[in-house]
């Protein structure tokens, strides 16, 4: 008994392409976009070459100077702006919760279903985010006056656009489930955010809350460079008297404050989170 046997054409190796022609050609278009912006920036930017070759001898002449630190002027000046410092932090950030949430609540979609109110809020979170805080802190000087005031006032406004947008985030990534049944049973819509909302977004509200007090503690630091008050005034003024060692015991100081936020909100994040 015979059989025969049908040999079938040899198929071809599939060959796998990460990227396919249309997608490496926009990788190398982004690259050069990325090189040109590169050289163009090297050409503005006026560079002269003497001063950076005495940078190092500068910065070491700079660092003796400042050696012994001066320890006699913490107790006579910097603790008292430290603790100012740290006060325009705290009460900066409660201001801005108060301005941020509601603003959080309106740019949520799933939430706020009105796309005008959607669009407003999104207006003035952006329009919070794109002024630094340095620039809110010149304003604010100019309409209050030197001190802390103007300081506080800069760093809530600064940080409206951070939590408002993180919290309508959280807002328009919960679960659908939860609130849908609230619906279904009549619940009011303060009741839907207080018992659907708020139960899932929580975790997410307390850590955009640390987050942002830990930046504000090192932010509200150099505020005090345009007259807004804390330690940056102390360390301003020091920079214009040449006193190095009081400079140095300024950095010293806010170097020991921003490690001590760093741990109290990795603590906080630990036992709240």
């Amino acid at each position: 008994m015979s059989s025969t046997t049908t040999l079938s054409p040899a198929t071809p190796p599939v060959q796998w392409q990460r990227f396919t022609p249309l997608q490496r050609l926009m990788r190398y278009g982004v690259w050069l976009a990325i090189v040109a912006a590169v050289l163009q920036s090297l050409r503005s930017v006026q560079v002269i070459p003497e001063f950076l070759a005495d940078a190092p001898e500068q910065m070491a002449d700079m660092l003796v100077r400042m050696w012994p630190i001066d320890w006699a002027h913490y107790p006579a000046s910097i603790h008292e702006a430290l603790v100012e410092t740290l006060h325009m932090a705290t009460l900066g950030t409660i201001l801005s919760l108060a301005m941020a949430v509601p603003l959080g609540l309106l740019v949520a979609g799933n939430l706020t279903r009105n796309r005008a109110l959607n669009f407003v809020a999104r207006v003035l979170l952006v329009s919070s985010r794109s002024v630094n805080s340095l620039v809110w802190a010149l304003l604010f000087v100019a309409i209050f006056g030197p001190g802390p005031l103007a300081g506080m006032l800069a760093i809530a406004f600064r940080s409206v656009g951070f939590v408002g947008k993180l919290l309508g985030e959280a807002i328009e990534q919960t679960p659908p489930g939860p609130i849908e049944a609230l619906q279904a049973a009549g619940a009011s819509t303060a009741a839907q955010i207080w018992y659907g909302y708020w139960p899932q977004v929580k975790p997410a509200f307390w850590s955009i809350v640390l987050l942002r007090w830990d930046i504000n503690v090192r932010e509200s630091g150099v505020l005090g460079l345009v007259g807004a008050g804390g330690i940056g005034m102390v360390l301003d003024t020091a920079l214009n008297l040449f006193q190095w060692p009081r400079v140095a015991m300024v950095l010293v100081s806010v170097f020991a404050v921003v490690i001590a936020a760093e741990v109290l909100v990795t603590q906080a994040r630990k036992r709240i989170l």
